[in-house]
């Protein structure tokens, strides 16, 4: 990676000052040095006082912020303008409320740099609770200021692990040979080449409710030849917040039946059945019902490429 700024964290924010207040303090306890990265916070509107805590944040961080109107959830064009914008060979996707391990930026670094081609990199999430189940243990769990020290704990207690253990379980760390390797691609802590994410066109920013924007760029960034790896040493903690697991999925809802029709094929044709189906299984009810990879079947049927 030529140049000293090798990575972009691009941190999407709405009216979250308190939460995105310890992100960019684990940003600063990054091991990396501070030349080499950059933090851009994309503000879809917040009505608080982010800005002005952003700002205490300047001559800490090589740090950019940026602030849209809020015409709604815009998350995806927000993470949009980060991408535009950032310097780094690398883009690093953060979300708001996500305290990163001081090593997380250096192991994401490490999964591009020791690659032989284009990489999606997944980052390991601790404490990510799907309804804020038990978000008053994990509040008191915490050391907001030493999210090392916690993750140590974690680790060691084999507690609030990572959803995704489900997926690791029946597949391995090494799922990038799966037909639907995106499947894991959650943009609370992943990366990926930053050209790669420019040329696949970004987020699609027809995503104006919460979820399914991540796997779609997932999606496209694995139709474009990037390998799927975990690394469990880009490890961060997800705080809780407010939140409604049936209100979240009946958004998604929508947006799934949106990427199926875009791109048509048997294996996205799934997704709108996510409610009926396991989502951990999804790849091996692809296998089982022997279905074409998404590239093959567009292939076979003359189709353009989505």
């Amino acid at each position: 990676m030529a140049g000293s700024l090798k990575c972009s964290v691009v941190i999407p924010t709405y009216n979250r000052v308190g939460l995105l207040r310890h992100t960019l303090e684990s940003m600063v306890g990054q091991s990396l040095p501070k030349d080499q990265f950059e933090v851009l916070v994309v503000d879809d509107g917040s009505t608080d006082s982010t800005a002005d805590m952003v700002d205490t944040f300047r001559g800490r961080l090589n740090l950019r912020y940026f602030w849209q109107e809020d015409e709604g959830y815009r998350a995806a064009q927000a993470r949009n303008v980060g991408i535009a914008a950032a310097g780094g060979d690398v883009t690093v996707l953060i979300d708001s409320g996500v305290l990163a391990h001081s090593e997380c930026l250096r192991a994401h670094l490490a999964s591009h740099e020791k690659a032989d081609g284009p990489v999606a990199v997944v980052g390991y999430v601790y404490c990510f609770n799907l309804d804020n189940e038990d978000a008053k243990l994990i509040n008191e769990v915490i050391d907001f200021e030493r999210p090392d020290r916690t993750i140590a704990d974690l680790q060691r207690k084999k507690v609030w692990l990572d959803v995704r253990e489900i997926f690791y379980g029946l597949y391995g760390d090494d799922f990038g040979h799966l037909p639907a390797p995106w499947l894991n691609f959650w943009t609370c802590n992943v990366s990926a080449g930053t050209e790669q994410l420019r040329r696949i066109g970004m987020f699609d920013e027809a995503f104006r409710k919460w979820g399914g924007e991540d796997i779609d760029l997932g999606y496209r960034l694995h139709r474009d030849g990037a390998y799927f790896v975990l690394n469990r040493e880009a490890a961060a903690i997800h705080c809780p917040h407010e939140k409604s697991f049936d209100g979240n999925n009946e958004q998604a809802a929508s947006n799934y039946e949106y990427m199926a029709a875009k791109y048509a094929t048997p294996i996205t044709a799934l997704l709108p059945h996510i409610g009926e189906l396991n989502y951990w299984e999804l790849n091996n009810i692809i296998m089982a019902r022997d279905l074409p990879r998404c590239a093959e079947y567009v292939a076979a049927s003359g189709r353009e490429s989505s």
